[in-house]
């Protein structure tokens, strides 16, 4: 690889789905399995050849910004980035436009909801170019999907296909060996006002690409996890704890307490009385006292007292009390008799 690669991370839109989970804070920033979204992002790429000069441009809105640049300056001192705001958010390619400036060289772009495993020190040795990641799924017929040629090219990306016979979805994670190549495709996709429902989505763009002869390939991937939804951030959430994430045999803060494996309870977190898991994550500085729970994520320093919940997503610094069944739990919430 001749010059650095960029990674482009778009996070532009507010996570509706997820409300009222992320009103207050952004979909990347939610809680999950010990860490953040956007930390399992970010673990993808530290098999990237040479790290160390990546950039990562994290595109933007202004009211997620500085929450982001916060949580890279803390955790991620070291890596370089940059934040590029997203002043208009008309989806997937014009998010890659408002970040031209920043774009140069190979070129790696990633959804900010979107969990792959996956060994990207393949791209040091790359000839083609451009990669999509894909895993083939029983049925795509909601996904978008990779027509490969007789000579295994990609040839068409098709938006949820009719049939069956072209199952590799895409999962959200691209690469291009120069970013000038993929910016003009989406010049003149905007400029032909290619767009759907008033966004335009980045496979409009590469089949502008494959039009003008882009020798493109596609890389399987068997682990693809998502966090968009409520029910798919608990799947994920399910998934992570067990696949390494569960520290169950490593507790020895929770006093008189029946632990249910697999869970995740920070060692700062204060737990009391109560039935935990599973799938239970809980984060630092959370007090929980004669509760049961299980399938259910719970974000840092907030106190939950006689809650019996399952299937809950509990935001930061969130103070409950007899609260049962489902719920759902913005940050600095307050649901006390």
């Amino acid at each position: 690889m001749e010059s650095a690669i960029k990674v482009l991370i778009p996070m532009g839109g507010f996570g509706s789905r997820l409300r009222p989970l992320t009103w207050s804070r952004p979909k990347p920033l939610v809680s999950l399995a010990g860490k953040t979204v956007i930390d399992f992002v970010l673990d993808m790429f530290r098999t990237l050849p040479d790290l160390g000069s990546a950039e990562f441009i994290f595109s933007v809105n202004a009211q997620v910004e500085p929450q982001i640049r916060d949580h890279m300056a803390r955790f991620y001192p070291d890596w370089k980035a940059q934040f590029p705001i997203d002043t208009v958010m008309r989806g997937q390619s014009d998010a890659l436009w408002q970040a031209k400036e920043a774009l140069q060289g190979p070129l790696l772009i990633a959804f900010s909801d979107t969990i792959i495993q996956n060994d990207f020190s393949c791209l040091a040795e790359e000839t083609a170019d451009g990669v999509i990641w894909v895993k083939p799924v029983p049925d795509p017929r909601r996904f978008g999907v990779t027509l490969l040629d007789e000579d295994g090219w990609i040839s068409k990306l098709i938006e949820k296909p009719e049939d069956l016979s072209n199952n590799l979805a895409m999962v959200g994670c691209y690469y291009f060996k120069n970013a000038a190549l993929i910016l003009s495709a989406v010049e003149e996709q905007i400029e032909q006002e290619m767009y759907l429902n008033g966004e335009f989505y980045l496979a409009d763009a590469i089949n502008i690409l494959l039009k003008r002869g882009l020798k493109m390939r596609v890389q399987k991937v068997d682990v693809w996890l998502d966090s968009g939804t409520p029910e798919s951030l608990l799947d994920t959430n399910h998934y992570l704890l067990n696949h390494g994430y569960d520290n169950s045999d490593k507790l020895t803060q929770a006093e008189n307490t029946v632990i249910i494996p697999p869970v995740f309870i920070h060692p700062s977190a204060s737990v009391r009385n109560s039935v935990i898991g599973p799938d239970v994550s809980i984060g630092e500085n959370v007090i929980v006292k004669g509760c049961l729970l299980r399938e259910s994520i719970v974000g840092p320093g907030s106190t939950l007292t006689e809650c019996r919940l399952e299937d809950s997503l509990i935001g930061h610094n969130v103070a409950l009390k007899g609260q049962s069944g489902r719920a759902n739990f913005g940050d600095n919430s307050c649901a006390v008799p």
